[in-house]
């Protein structure tokens, strides 16, 4: 089912890529309205006083869990869909972009063919234009 689009469709948080350490803390920031700075502190501050390695461990899982924000901003829904099968899996990406690509060699050899033909009148077509 097709919906029409409406601004840039963000299913869940990215990483940022203008943030200082991974884009964790500014990614979740953006996608839940909440003061950059302010995430940043909780983050350092929670760092500090649950001792290192809970934060530091979960900061580091939702660095490579959570998928890195698009380049460009999105402006259709084939793009969106595009850009997510893309994060999800690269091969299936891959080929999606393959099969686009052999389909469009098929229709220009079938163009090819039928204009190269000897059968083809051109005299006959030029003149009755």
């Amino acid at each position: 089912m097709s919906y029409p689009f409406e601004g840039p469709r963000r299913h869940g948080p990215y990483r940022s890529r203008k943030g200082c350490c991974f884009g964790v803390c500014r990614g979740l920031a953006e996608h839940y309205n909440l003061s950059i700075f302010w995430t940043r502190f909780l983050t350092v501050a929670t760092l500090i006083f649950t001792g290192l390695w809970p934060v530091g461990v979960c900061y580091i899982v939702a660095a490579l869990l959570l998928k890195l924000e698009p380049v460009l901003p999105l402006e259709t829904n084939e793009d969106a869909e595009f850009y997510n099968s893309y994060t999800s899996s690269r091969s299936m990406a891959l080929g999606r972009l393959k099969r686009t690509f052999d389909s469009l060699e098929r229709r220009l050899q079938r163009m090819e063919s039928i204009v190269t033909d000897r059968n083809y009148d051109w005299d006959e077509r030029l003149n009755n234009s």
